[in-house]
């Protein structure tokens, strides 16, 4: 059984009763819920209820938003992907917040609000992550100061993504390239092989591959598993259902007895397709 949508086990006590209570639409605790983010952010814990909750109170009160605290809940949101958290965080923005100012483009333009550039750029990442682009996630990352800048209040930001990324390459693959696992992990030597074998518990095979090959064990997710899917339809059943519907739609007036109907249905049901 999987983990509840609005369970976060390090959530304290204060902001566990007030998500469920009538406090949570209480403008007064937004500041509460603003240090939770602050505290999540420092000590690398996540609670995605509580976040979705200070959002919601930001669209009630648009006065009450404070940017930094947004874009600290879309980097929170990035570092347990490929879940959804992200996406539901976007739909609590405002519409002007989600589309650049030129339309022609998807990416972030020049004149946009903080904000909004903010919101964008976090989104490119999102992005990359969701279409497994990972190298290309880092290049992104590197690639643009005001990247260093949203994600510099979490805590082990990189390390948290790099943690999802193997997350997600052990659950579809059994091998991997050295080389290619290396620029999906933005990691090289001896960082990289602690990383493999004592974070990961994967093995590391030198004798195939120009650098080596990534072996990763055998779990229910990578595991190949052919699977065979047959249809047990009984005939009694069968025949009982299409009486019914005899009877319903008074089929009975084309002039067919019960006896006769079940058999045509019987020979239509032997009949190979």
């Amino acid at each position: 059984m999987g983990i509840a949508f609005d369970s976060a086990p390090e959530r304290p006590e204060h902001i566990d009763a007030i998500l469920n209570g009538l406090d949570r639409y209480n403008p007064e605790t937004t500041t509460v819920f603003q240090d939770y983010v602050a505290q999540q952010c420092e000590d690398r814990t996540y609670d995605c209820y509580a976040n979705l909750a200070l959002l919601k109170l930001y669209q009630f009160n648009p006065h009450l938003t404070r940017d930094e605290t947004t874009t600290n809940i879309l980097v929170k949101a990035l570092t347990v992907f490929p879940s959804p958290d992200f996406a539901l965080c976007l739909h609590l923005l405002p519409p002007h917040i989600l589309h650049p100012s030129s339309i022609s483009s998807s990416l972030p333009a020049a004149g946009d609000a903080p904000l909004s550039e903010a919101v964008q750029k976090l989104n490119v990442l999102n992005n990359l992550l969701s279409e497994a682009d990972y190298k290309g996630f880092w290049s992104t990352l590197d690639s643009d100061d005001l990247y260093a800048d949203l994600v510099a209040d979490v805590s082990g930001f990189e390390e948290l993504i790099q943690i999802r990324i193997a997350v997600t390459i052990g659950q579809s693959c059994r091998e991997v390239d050295r080389t290619v696992l290396e620029g999906w992990l933005q990691m090289k030597g001896p960082e990289f092989e602690r990383f493999v074998a004592d974070i990961c518990g994967w093995g590391i095979d030198q004798t195939t591959g120009a650098k080596g090959t990534i072996v990763i064990p055998v779990n229910k997710e990578n595991e190949a598993k052919g699977t065979v899917v047959r249809e047990n339809v009984q005939f009694d059943r069968m025949l009982s259902y299409c009486r019914g519907v005899q009877r319903d739609h008074n089929l009975h007036e084309t002039g067919l007895t019960e006896a006769e109907f079940a058999r045509v249905i019987h020979r239509a049901y032997e009949q190979p397709a």
